[in-house]
């Protein structure tokens, strides 16, 4: 099943989350928004010495940009939907949107 996001800016995080993946070759893509209305995109880093998940990227990514939290997150791909940092980030209640490789978001939960 298909969810159809309603607020267009978190369509525009799918498709930020949908490039970064599909540039990269990686497992996941993920684009997050912070409370200025940055956005910040990033995929999966799997090295042998650094695994790094396409989420966290983006929250690593907005700490260091000084972000004071963020308003919603899409990942898009396989592996695990663990929110533990983004809820320690951003607090409770962030929309997260999963989906697949191809953009289709086929759930959403909150942190």
């Amino acid at each position: 099943m298909t969810i159809e996001l309603s607020n267009p800016e978190d369509s525009k995080l799918v498709v930020l989350a949908k490039a970064t993946r599909a540039r990269t070759g990686a497992a996941q893509g993920a684009a997050l928004r912070d409370l200025d209305g940055r956005t910040y995109a990033g995929a999966t880093v799997d090295l042998p010495s650094l695994q790094v998940s396409a989420l966290d990227v983006c929250i690593a990514m907005a700490v260091a940009s000084g972000a004071k939290g963020a308003e919603a997150a899409v990942v898009l791909g396989a592996g695990d939907g663990a929110l533990d940092a983004l809820r320690e980030f951003a607090g409770e209640g962030v929309p997260v949107h999963l989906g697949a490789p191809n953009g289709s978001i086929t759930e959403s939960v909150a942190t």
